[in-house]
Protein backbone atom coordinates (compact mmCIF):
# COMPACT_ATOMS: atom_id res chain seq x y z
CA UNK A 1 0.00 0.00 0.00
CA UNK A 2 1.30 3.55 -0.74
CA UNK A 3 2.21 6.04 1.73
CA UNK A 4 -0.51 9.01 1.37
CA UNK A 5 1.17 12.10 0.45
CA UNK A 6 1.79 14.90 3.07
CA UNK A 7 -0.56 17.77 3.91
CA UNK A 8 0.94 20.90 2.97
CA UNK A 9 0.75 23.52 5.62
CA UNK A 10 0.70 27.63 5.18
CA UNK A 11 0.63 29.07 8.81
CA UNK A 12 -0.20 32.87 8.56
CA UNK A 13 0.90 34.41 11.79
CA UNK A 14 3.26 31.72 12.67
CA UNK A 15 4.64 33.96 15.73
CA UNK A 16 1.88 34.42 17.37
CA UNK A 17 0.21 31.85 20.01
CA UNK A 18 -2.66 29.88 17.43
CA UNK A 19 0.58 29.98 15.03
CA UNK A 20 3.27 28.25 17.60
CA UNK A 21 0.84 26.04 18.15
CA UNK A 22 -0.04 24.78 14.96
CA UNK A 23 3.82 24.10 14.36
CA UNK A 24 3.91 22.13 17.73
CA UNK A 25 1.05 19.91 16.78
CA UNK A 26 2.58 19.72 12.74
CA UNK A 27 5.80 19.04 14.71
CA UNK A 28 4.30 16.00 16.34
CA UNK A 29 3.09 14.12 12.91
CA UNK A 30 6.60 14.35 10.74
CA UNK A 31 4.63 11.59 8.61
CA UNK A 32 1.66 13.50 8.06
CA UNK A 33 2.09 17.18 7.69
CA UNK A 34 5.01 19.77 5.99
CA UNK A 35 5.19 23.34 6.08
CA UNK A 36 5.13 25.17 3.46
CA UNK A 37 5.20 28.53 3.77
CA UNK A 38 5.15 31.06 7.14
CA UNK A 39 4.47 34.37 7.45
CA UNK A 40 4.79 36.75 10.17
CA UNK A 41 4.77 40.72 11.04
CA UNK A 42 8.14 41.70 12.40
CA UNK A 43 9.25 38.90 14.69
CA UNK A 44 12.26 38.36 12.76
CA UNK A 45 14.24 36.16 15.39
CA UNK A 46 11.38 33.70 15.89
CA UNK A 47 10.56 33.48 11.96
CA UNK A 48 14.33 32.89 12.05
CA UNK A 49 14.00 30.13 13.89
CA UNK A 50 10.81 28.53 12.54
CA UNK A 51 12.47 28.62 9.24
CA UNK A 52 15.50 26.78 10.92
CA UNK A 53 13.36 24.06 12.38
CA UNK A 54 10.36 23.26 9.54
CA UNK A 55 12.56 24.67 6.27
CA UNK A 56 9.36 26.35 4.69
CA UNK A 57 10.07 27.03 0.78
CA UNK A 58 8.70 30.52 2.15
CA UNK A 59 9.09 33.10 5.01
CA UNK A 60 6.70 36.20 4.57
CA UNK A 61 7.07 39.40 6.29
CA UNK A 62 4.51 41.97 6.87
CA UNK A 63 7.19 45.30 5.69
CA UNK A 64 10.34 45.66 3.81
CA UNK A 65 12.35 45.83 6.66
CA UNK A 66 11.84 43.39 8.22
CA UNK A 67 11.99 41.23 5.00
CA UNK A 68 15.49 42.17 4.40
CA UNK A 69 17.03 41.27 8.04
CA UNK A 70 15.33 38.01 7.59
CA UNK A 71 17.00 37.24 4.31
CA UNK A 72 20.51 38.30 5.94
CA UNK A 73 19.86 35.80 8.79
CA UNK A 74 18.70 33.12 6.75
CA UNK A 75 21.82 33.75 4.68
CA UNK A 76 24.12 33.69 7.43
CA UNK A 77 22.36 30.74 8.69
CA UNK A 78 22.74 28.61 5.32
CA UNK A 79 18.78 28.21 5.17
CA UNK A 80 17.05 28.69 1.96
CA UNK A 81 13.81 29.98 2.56
CA UNK A 82 12.85 32.26 0.07
CA UNK A 83 11.30 35.53 2.10
CA UNK A 84 8.58 37.40 0.10
CA UNK A 85 7.18 40.09 1.56
CA UNK A 86 4.02 42.53 1.66
CA UNK A 87 0.00 41.33 1.66
CA UNK A 88 0.16 40.38 -2.02
CA UNK A 89 3.14 38.17 -1.30
CA UNK A 90 0.92 36.51 1.92
CA UNK A 91 -2.17 36.13 -0.31
CA UNK A 92 -0.18 34.53 -2.85
CA UNK A 93 1.28 31.83 -0.27
CA UNK A 94 -2.40 31.15 0.59
CA UNK A 95 -3.52 29.96 -2.60
CA UNK A 96 -0.38 28.74 -4.13
CA UNK A 97 -1.24 25.62 -6.09
CA UNK A 98 1.05 23.77 -3.97
CA UNK A 99 -0.51 24.41 -0.46
CA UNK A 100 -3.38 22.11 1.00
CA UNK A 101 -4.02 23.68 3.92
CA UNK A 102 -3.92 27.24 5.30
CA UNK A 103 -3.77 28.02 9.20
CA UNK A 104 -5.09 31.30 9.53
CA UNK A 105 -4.19 33.05 12.73
CA UNK A 106 -3.35 36.40 11.49
CA UNK A 107 -4.84 38.86 14.27
CA UNK A 108 -7.35 42.07 12.75
CA UNK A 109 -8.51 43.01 9.56
CA UNK A 110 -4.82 42.54 8.02
CA UNK A 111 -5.95 38.86 7.79
CA UNK A 112 -8.89 39.33 5.41
CA UNK A 113 -7.44 39.33 1.98
CA UNK A 114 -5.20 36.24 2.83
CA UNK A 115 -8.37 34.24 4.23
CA UNK A 116 -10.27 35.21 0.83
CA UNK A 117 -7.78 34.47 -1.12
CA UNK A 118 -7.47 30.39 0.38
CA UNK A 119 -11.31 30.29 0.02
CA UNK A 120 -11.44 31.84 -3.93
CA UNK A 121 -8.56 29.23 -4.23
CA UNK A 122 -10.53 26.56 -2.56
CA UNK A 123 -8.31 25.37 0.13
CA UNK A 124 -8.52 23.23 3.57
CA UNK A 125 -8.80 26.88 5.66
CA UNK A 126 -8.29 26.48 9.38
CA UNK A 127 -10.02 29.97 10.67
CA UNK A 128 -8.47 31.33 13.63
CA UNK A 129 -8.71 34.93 11.85
CA UNK A 130 -12.19 36.61 13.85
CA UNK A 131 -12.26 39.36 11.07
CA UNK A 132 -12.42 37.36 8.09
CA UNK A 133 -16.23 36.37 9.00
CA UNK A 134 -16.67 39.74 11.68
CA UNK A 135 -15.54 41.86 8.77
CA UNK A 136 -16.10 39.59 5.72
CA UNK A 137 -19.32 38.05 6.75
CA UNK A 138 -21.22 36.82 3.76
CA UNK A 139 -18.83 38.01 1.15
CA UNK A 140 -16.23 35.69 2.95
CA UNK A 141 -18.47 32.59 3.15
CA UNK A 142 -19.38 33.20 -0.39
CA UNK A 143 -16.03 33.35 -1.45
CA UNK A 144 -15.84 29.66 0.13
CA UNK A 145 -18.58 28.42 -1.26
CA UNK A 146 -17.75 29.49 -4.50
CA UNK A 147 -14.05 28.27 -4.33
CA UNK A 148 -15.28 25.05 -2.80
CA UNK A 149 -13.00 25.43 0.29
CA UNK A 150 -13.18 23.71 3.06
CA UNK A 151 -13.86 25.91 6.50
CA UNK A 152 -12.93 24.60 9.84
CA UNK A 153 -13.24 26.83 12.55
CA UNK A 154 -10.48 26.68 15.19
CA UNK A 155 -11.66 29.41 17.62
CA UNK A 156 -11.87 26.57 21.13
CA UNK A 157 -15.90 27.87 21.13
CA UNK A 158 -16.49 27.36 17.28
CA UNK A 159 -14.80 24.44 17.07
CA UNK A 160 -16.84 22.61 20.05
CA UNK A 161 -19.58 23.88 17.88
CA UNK A 162 -18.62 21.93 14.79
CA UNK A 163 -17.69 18.68 16.54
CA UNK A 164 -21.00 18.89 18.63
CA UNK A 165 -22.93 19.37 15.12
CA UNK A 166 -23.91 16.11 12.29
CA UNK A 167 -21.55 16.29 9.64
CA UNK A 168 -24.02 17.29 7.21
CA UNK A 169 -24.45 20.34 7.22
CA UNK A 170 -27.74 20.72 5.30
CA UNK A 171 -29.50 19.25 8.78
CA UNK A 172 -27.94 21.75 11.14
CA UNK A 173 -31.11 24.52 10.41
CA UNK A 174 -33.93 21.73 10.98
CA UNK A 175 -31.98 20.03 13.91
CA UNK A 176 -30.34 23.27 15.86
CA UNK A 177 -32.13 25.12 18.45
CA UNK A 178 -29.82 27.14 20.28
CA UNK A 179 -26.16 27.47 20.13
CA UNK A 180 -24.68 28.44 23.60
CA UNK A 181 -21.48 29.73 23.51
CA UNK A 182 -19.12 29.78 26.93
CA UNK A 183 -16.94 32.34 28.18
CA UNK A 184 -14.12 32.25 31.00
CA UNK A 185 -15.51 35.79 32.05
CA UNK A 186 -11.62 37.02 31.83
CA UNK A 187 -9.53 38.10 34.78
CA UNK A 188 -11.88 40.93 35.82
CA UNK A 189 -15.05 38.36 36.28
CA UNK A 190 -15.60 39.24 40.02
CA UNK A 191 -14.53 43.33 39.55
CA UNK A 192 -16.84 45.80 40.89
CA UNK A 193 -17.92 47.54 37.12
CA UNK A 194 -16.76 50.79 38.92
CA UNK A 195 -13.48 49.59 39.66
CA UNK A 196 -12.47 48.90 35.76
CA UNK A 197 -11.00 52.56 35.11
CA UNK A 198 -7.60 51.33 37.91
CA UNK A 199 -7.07 48.72 34.99
CA UNK A 200 -3.56 48.52 33.79
CA UNK A 201 -2.32 46.26 30.30
CA UNK A 202 -0.44 43.49 32.35
CA UNK A 203 -3.52 43.20 34.42
CA UNK A 204 -5.89 42.51 31.38
CA UNK A 205 -3.52 40.67 29.88
CA UNK A 206 -3.16 38.00 32.75
CA UNK A 207 -6.09 35.54 31.26
CA UNK A 208 -6.42 33.20 34.04
CA UNK A 209 -7.29 29.82 31.80
CA UNK A 210 -5.67 30.65 28.13
CA UNK A 211 -2.47 31.85 26.44
CA UNK A 212 -3.30 34.70 24.11
CA UNK A 213 -2.32 37.34 22.41
CA UNK A 214 -2.06 40.44 24.13
CA UNK A 215 -5.23 41.69 21.63
CA UNK A 216 -7.21 39.03 22.43
CA UNK A 217 -6.29 38.83 26.37
CA UNK A 218 -7.78 41.95 26.61
CA UNK A 219 -10.70 41.53 24.06
CA UNK A 220 -11.44 38.62 26.75
CA UNK A 221 -11.32 41.01 29.78
CA UNK A 222 -14.14 43.21 27.97
CA UNK A 223 -15.45 39.94 26.73
CA UNK A 224 -15.77 41.56 23.22
CA UNK A 225 -14.06 38.58 22.02
CA UNK A 226 -17.63 37.16 22.81
CA UNK A 227 -19.32 39.65 20.96
CA UNK A 228 -17.03 39.05 17.90
CA UNK A 229 -17.69 35.21 18.26
CA UNK A 230 -21.48 35.49 18.61
CA UNK A 231 -21.32 37.16 14.84
CA UNK A 232 -18.61 34.76 13.57
CA UNK A 233 -21.65 31.71 14.76
CA UNK A 234 -23.94 33.34 12.96
CA UNK A 235 -22.22 32.85 9.79
CA UNK A 236 -20.40 29.97 10.32
CA UNK A 237 -23.36 27.91 11.23
CA UNK A 238 -26.75 29.85 9.55
CA UNK A 239 -28.41 30.19 12.88
CA UNK A 240 -30.45 33.92 13.62
CA UNK A 241 -28.87 36.13 16.21
CA UNK A 242 -31.59 35.33 18.87
CA UNK A 243 -30.67 31.39 18.74
CA UNK A 244 -27.07 32.07 19.88
CA UNK A 245 -26.78 32.51 24.10
CA UNK A 246 -23.77 33.20 25.76
CA UNK A 247 -22.83 32.32 29.80
CA UNK A 248 -20.14 32.30 31.49
CA UNK A 249 -18.11 29.31 32.47
CA UNK A 250 -15.04 30.33 34.09
CA UNK A 251 -13.83 26.83 34.43
CA UNK A 252 -12.93 26.74 30.91
CA UNK A 253 -13.72 22.86 30.32
CA UNK A 254 -16.94 23.34 28.50
CA UNK A 255 -16.18 25.20 25.11
CA UNK A 256 -19.47 25.25 23.76
CA UNK A 257 -22.44 23.39 23.05
CA UNK A 258 -25.32 23.10 21.06
CA UNK A 259 -28.87 23.09 22.35
CA UNK A 260 -31.02 20.98 19.73
CA UNK A 261 -34.95 21.12 18.72
CA UNK A 262 -35.57 17.80 20.70
CA UNK A 263 -34.01 19.63 24.05
CA UNK A 264 -30.80 17.62 24.49
CA UNK A 265 -27.39 19.18 24.63
CA UNK A 266 -24.55 17.95 22.88
CA UNK A 267 -21.00 19.39 24.21
CA UNK A 268 -17.88 19.46 23.69
CA UNK A 269 -14.97 19.46 27.00
CA UNK A 270 -11.30 19.10 27.29
CA UNK A 271 -8.25 20.91 28.90
CA UNK A 272 -7.72 24.85 27.94
CA UNK A 273 -5.28 24.49 25.14
CA UNK A 274 -5.61 25.29 21.74
CA UNK A 275 -3.92 22.78 20.54
CA UNK A 276 -6.91 20.67 20.71
CA UNK A 277 -8.90 22.66 18.00
CA UNK A 278 -6.18 22.76 16.08
CA UNK A 279 -5.35 19.21 15.57
CA UNK A 280 -9.09 18.81 14.83
CA UNK A 281 -9.03 20.94 12.46
CA UNK A 282 -5.71 19.52 10.49
CA UNK A 283 -6.88 16.07 10.41
CA UNK A 284 -10.77 16.07 10.27
CA UNK A 285 -12.72 14.03 9.91
CA UNK A 286 -10.00 12.22 11.50
CA UNK A 287 -8.50 12.79 15.16
CA UNK A 288 -4.76 12.63 15.70
CA UNK A 289 -2.42 13.59 18.84
CA UNK A 290 -2.28 17.00 20.10
CA UNK A 291 0.12 17.33 23.17
CA UNK A 292 -2.60 18.47 25.45
CA UNK A 293 -3.48 17.26 28.87
CA UNK A 294 -6.24 15.08 29.41
CA UNK A 295 -9.34 15.83 31.49
CA UNK A 296 -9.41 14.12 34.50
CA UNK A 297 -13.26 14.11 36.19
CA UNK A 298 -11.85 13.06 39.36
CA UNK A 299 -10.04 16.35 39.97
CA UNK A 300 -12.55 18.71 39.21
CA UNK A 301 -14.52 19.97 41.92
CA UNK A 302 -17.83 21.73 40.14
CA UNK A 303 -18.16 22.92 36.52
CA UNK A 304 -20.55 26.12 37.25
CA UNK A 305 -22.11 28.71 34.74
CA UNK A 306 -23.73 31.83 35.24
CA UNK A 307 -25.12 35.45 33.30
CA UNK A 308 -22.87 37.63 31.94
CA UNK A 309 -22.90 41.10 34.04
CA UNK A 310 -24.23 43.80 31.48
CA UNK A 311 -22.95 46.27 33.56
CA UNK A 312 -19.33 44.34 33.61
CA UNK A 313 -19.25 43.53 30.32
CA UNK A 314 -21.15 46.47 28.04
CA UNK A 315 -19.63 45.37 24.76
CA UNK A 316 -21.39 42.21 24.41
CA UNK A 317 -24.34 43.02 23.49
CA UNK A 318 -23.03 44.92 20.61
CA UNK A 319 -22.88 41.86 18.87
CA UNK A 320 -26.64 41.00 18.72
CA UNK A 321 -26.88 45.37 17.82
CA UNK A 322 -24.44 45.01 14.99
CA UNK A 323 -25.99 41.49 13.82
CA UNK A 324 -29.28 43.68 13.76
CA UNK A 325 -28.18 46.68 12.08
CA UNK A 326 -27.22 47.51 8.82
CA UNK A 327 -25.11 45.39 6.39
CA UNK A 328 -21.37 46.32 6.85
CA UNK A 329 -21.95 47.33 10.92
CA UNK A 330 -20.12 44.12 12.34
CA UNK A 331 -16.99 45.54 10.06
CA UNK A 332 -17.58 48.97 12.06
CA UNK A 333 -17.49 47.45 15.17
CA UNK A 334 -14.26 45.40 15.03
CA UNK A 335 -12.67 48.22 13.31
CA UNK A 336 -13.46 50.48 16.14
CA UNK A 337 -12.30 47.96 18.68
CA UNK A 338 -9.02 47.16 17.16
CA UNK A 339 -8.27 50.88 17.65
CA UNK A 340 -9.51 50.94 21.01
CA UNK A 341 -7.62 47.90 22.22
CA UNK A 342 -4.97 49.47 20.91
CA UNK A 343 -4.97 52.63 22.50
CA UNK A 344 -5.37 50.95 26.05
CA UNK A 345 -2.24 48.79 25.39
CA UNK A 346 -0.38 51.91 24.54
CA UNK A 347 -1.97 53.56 27.89
CA UNK A 348 -3.61 56.16 25.84
CA UNK A 349 -7.06 54.95 26.87
CA UNK A 350 -8.51 53.81 30.13
CA UNK A 351 -10.30 50.06 30.39
CA UNK A 352 -13.53 50.84 31.08
CA UNK A 353 -13.51 53.95 28.37
CA UNK A 354 -12.94 50.97 25.34
CA UNK A 355 -16.99 50.70 25.26
CA UNK A 356 -17.26 54.40 24.79
CA UNK A 357 -15.08 54.41 21.76
CA UNK A 358 -17.08 51.91 20.12
CA UNK A 359 -20.12 52.85 20.85
CA UNK A 360 -19.60 56.26 19.49
CA UNK A 361 -17.86 54.69 16.51
CA UNK A 362 -21.08 52.88 15.68
CA UNK A 363 -22.80 55.69 16.03
CA UNK A 364 -20.59 57.83 13.55
CA UNK A 365 -19.97 55.83 10.87
CA UNK A 366 -23.15 54.87 8.52
CA UNK A 367 -21.97 51.57 6.37
CA UNK A 368 -23.54 50.72 3.34
CA UNK A 369 -23.53 47.10 2.15
CA UNK A 370 -19.88 45.80 1.29
CA UNK A 371 -19.89 44.36 -2.18
CA UNK A 372 -16.08 43.34 -2.51
CA UNK A 373 -12.72 43.44 -0.48
CA UNK A 374 -12.09 47.28 -1.65
CA UNK A 375 -15.61 48.08 -0.27
CA UNK A 376 -14.84 46.56 3.25
CA UNK A 377 -11.50 48.04 3.37
CA UNK A 378 -12.67 51.50 3.02
CA UNK A 379 -15.37 50.82 5.37
CA UNK A 380 -12.58 49.38 7.87
CA UNK A 381 -10.45 52.77 7.19
CA UNK A 382 -13.43 54.78 7.58
CA UNK A 383 -14.23 53.08 11.05
CA UNK A 384 -10.87 53.48 11.99
CA UNK A 385 -10.74 57.03 11.75
CA UNK A 386 -13.93 57.61 13.91
CA UNK A 387 -12.83 55.76 16.44
CA UNK A 388 -9.25 57.41 16.23
CA UNK A 389 -11.10 60.36 16.84
CA UNK A 390 -13.47 59.02 19.81
CA UNK A 391 -10.41 57.45 21.19
CA UNK A 392 -8.45 61.00 21.43
CA UNK A 393 -11.74 62.46 23.10
CA UNK A 394 -11.39 60.01 25.53
CA UNK A 395 -8.07 59.68 26.22
CA UNK A 396 -6.72 58.72 29.51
Amino acid sequence: MSTPLKQRVTVLGSTGSVGVSTLDVIARHPERFEVFALSAASKVDDMLAQCARFSPQFAAMASAPHAELLADKLKQNGLKTQVVVGANAIENIASHEDVDAVMAAIVGAAGLGPCLAAARAGKRLLLANKEALVVGGELFMRAVREGGATLLPIDSEHSAIFQSLPEDPSTWARRIDKIILTASGGPFRTRAPDSLGAVTPEQACAHPNWVMGRKISVDSATMMNKALEVIEARHLFGVLPEQIEVVIHPQSVVHSMVQFTDASVIAQLGTPDMRVPIAVGLAWPERIESGAARLDFRQMASLTFETPDAALFPGLGLAWHALRAAPGTTAVLNAANEVAVEAFLARRLRFDRIHAVNMETLETVAPSKPASLADLLALDAAARAAANAAALRFAA
